[in-house]
């Protein structure tokens, strides 16, 4: 089947929550091991800085040319300042609530020779005091929006979930999750989900087959209240499951380099086309070109509206 037509992306309003976190890298050259310890010692000659969790859900956004709002707890710190600034350079209009009892989540990932030796992570979860001003504003914001996308990384960002989910489908918007956890009761009602295949593994256990995948996947939609779940497969692609159908794609990834973030791009990609206009089969077809060209790039990164339309052809 031939690949859907690009929609216009120009006119989409999207309100992107959840957990933000900062992706930084330290890039070096390595020549010798430490006297002090069994470990290599890395001159670190350049560094570089992304926004991670959320924000890469955004900045995926606004890539393909839509418009998207952040809404998210940080820290007091110049961890959410460097994110801000990452942010309004990408044309995404953030809302950092500010915690001062909490720490941005940084991941810090040392690369020596272009191999990863180190991922230090920095986080602590939000007081209940930010969340309930964040839920508020998420009330205000939801109106103006075409669709919502819950970024799940499991740093607290969304505890009132189930909440956001309520206040979205009051307001008639689609509201897609990308989840974290076994407990997955708490995105009844959502539009859609998008595991991968390990979190989907974790939860419904091992599949024998493609059709006991589709029962499995189908059992959960049911449970869950659903409209669609996707199951990202890594190499072997995506699957879209509704009510009508259940239907593979196989990757489009000619060699794969990194596949952190890759998730944000598939549920940006998605979300940007449903709220386009696009049937949910063309939206996920769309969004598994995307996710191929995104792993073909290292480090979370984001594909253009250029890009995906050249993958298409």
């Amino acid at each position: 089947m031939s690949a859907a037509p690009l929609p216009d992306f120009s006119r989409v309003r999207l309100l992107v929550a959840g957990d933000v976190l900062l992706d930084r890298y330290w890039f070096g050259d390595v020549s010798r091991i430490s006297p002090e310890a069994p470990v290599p010692v890395v001159h670190v000659k350049r560094t570089e800085e992304r926004p991670g969790g959320a924000a890469n859900v955004a900045r995926n956004i606004t890539a393909l040319g839509a418009a998207a709002t952040l809404l998210a707890v940080a820290g007091n710190d110049e961890a959410a300042s460097s994110l801000e600034a990452l942010l309004a350079a990408e044309h995404v209009k953030s809302s950092l609530h500010r915690d001062p009892q909490l720490s941005t989540t940084v991941k810090l990932r040392v690369i020596g020779q272009q191999q990863q030796l180190l991922r230090i992570d920095f986080e602590r979860a939000p007081s209940h005091e930010a969340l309930a001003a964040k839920l508020d504003e998420f009330e205000r914001l939801v109106d103006g929006v075409d669709a919502v996308v819950l970024s799940d990384y499991g740093k607290g960002g969304l505890e009132r979930v189930q909440e956001m989910i309520a206040a979205a489908r009051r307001h008639g918007k689609p509201v897609l999750v990308d989840p974290k956890g076994w407990d997955y009761a708490r995105y009844r009602g959502a539009t859609l989900l998008t595991p991968n295949r390990a979190e989907f593994r974790e939860l419904a256990g091992r599949w024998s087959d493609e059709a006991d995948l589709a029962r499995r996947a189908q059992k959960l939609r049911t449970e869950l209240d659903l409209e669609a779940l996707v199951v990202t497969r890594s190499e072997e692609g995506m699957s879209l499951f509704t009510a009508r159908e259940s239907r593979h794609e196989p990757t489009r990834a000619r060699e794969v380099y990194d596949v952190s973030g890759a998730g944000d791009t598939v549920i940006a990609t998605f979300t940007a086309a449903l709220a386009a206009g696009a049937e949910a089969d063309d939206a996920a077809r769309l969004a598994n070109y995307a996710g191929g060209i995104v792993v073909m790039k290292r480090g979370t990164a984001t594909v253009t509206r250029e890009e995906l339309a050249a993958a298409i052809g």
